[in-house]
């Protein structure tokens, strides 16, 4: 297995998916990485020689990766939260940030429905 920003790529995977296994790394920047390593073809991770993982350890490098990208995007959360913004009050209850309905819906950020005793029938009498 090559390691790459401090990830175990699989050997299997061609190298540009392989590379999104890197935080950070999505498609496009992976796609970007392995142009600048000069990474010729689609070979998988295995294929590659010694050179062109180097190569492709120092296009990875210039990419905001994993756990300098963790911190700043936990502390971009953590600044909102105490500026007591919207998104930073919708973080801390736990809801969605952008404007989804949240009367249905919205089950991943709200976690799974607590039943309300009595609610069935209330709805019944209106």
């Amino acid at each position: 297995m090559a390691i790459i920003a401090g990830i175990n790529l699989p050997d299997t995977k061609r190298v540009h998916i392989a590379l999104r296994y890197i935080y950070g790394i999505g498609p496009t920047n992976a796609v970007k990485a392995t142009r600048d390593a000069g990474v010729q073809g689609n070979p998988k991770m295995r294929e590659i020689t010694d050179e062109q993982l180097t190569r492709l350890r120092e296009a990875v490098a210039k990419y905001k990766v994993e756990g300098d990208l963790r911190r700043e995007v936990q502390s971009n959360i953590r600044r909102k939260i105490d500026i007591r913004s919207y998104q930073g009050i919708r973080h801390s209850r736990g809801l969605p940030l952008r404007g989804q309905r949240t009367k249905t819906n919205a089950r991943t950020r709200k976690g799974p429905r607590k039943t309300v005793a009595g609610r069935a029938k209330a709805a019944a009498k209106k």
